[in-house]
């Protein structure tokens, strides 16, 4: 692990033409049932699990653990939001108080939101290398990021990640949605980032593909 940060896992799940979401950035059932237990098993086995504020103005998750997918009592992780301006609406799934909650905002937003801690980091937008420190101060040792493709961008463009998580559904979106590569398609021939395939596995109608980083020599 780099610095004093969590591990980070990068979880998503793509068509099969790498597309995340609808043309709209609406959200549509990709992964199979085998994959939705998997993502509820790997929730329940981190501290805290992070998505940006375009994912909760679309699709207003819960981001909580179901307990029909694990054995066991399910675990609270802490539910991450990054929202730089302080847009979360007050109803919105997050705040509900079911899990703790932390909202990240840029340093000059003064919103502050029931049932959730303010963490603010960065100018202009969150400083997400400073975000991962703060939360390694709180004991945050295990981090997933769910998106949406801007928020998974920004990890990759900054080589914060420790695994990714590629689901691949049977499903072609087509169209001009979100895509795995749209939050880091500018990225130029040095900033490449070479990765190791950990593992590939078939999951219902999908394959999960498991990838880490590779340090550049």
């Amino acid at each position: 692990m780099a610095g004093k940060r969590p591990e980070i896992i990068i979880n998503c799940a793509a068509s099969a033409d790498g597309r995340l979401a609808l043309a709209d950035g609406r959200q549509i059932r990709i992964s199979s049932e085998e994959d939705i237990a998997r993502v509820h098993r790997l929730r329940n086995s981190v501290d805290a699990i992070l998505v940006g504020i375009g994912t909760v103005l679309k699709d207003d998750p819960k981001l909580t653990v179901k307990e029909k997918y694990i054995s066991g009592e399910a675990r609270r992780p802490v539910r991450i939001v990054l929202d730089s301006h302080g847009r979360t609406p007050p109803d919105s799934l997050v705040l509900n108080g079911d899990a703790p909650t932390i909202i990240a905002t840029d340093e000059e937003c003064t919103a502050e939101f029931e049932n959730a801690e303010v963490i603010r980091c960065g100018r202009g937008r969150v400083d997400i290398s400073c975000l991962m420190a703060e939360l390694y101060k709180k004991g945050i040792c295990r981090l997933m990021v769910e998106g949406g493709s801007r928020v998974i961008g920004s990890f990759v463009k900054e080589s914060l990640f420790d695994r990714l998580n590629i689901y691949y559904g049977s499903i072609l979106l087509g169209g001009n949605g979100p895509a795995i590569t749209s939050g880091f398609s500018s990225m130029s021939e040095r900033d490449i980032i070479p990765l190791e395939l950990i593992s590939v596995e078939r999951l219902g109608s999908g394959v999960m593909h498991t990838y880490r980083p590779v340090e550049r020599r």
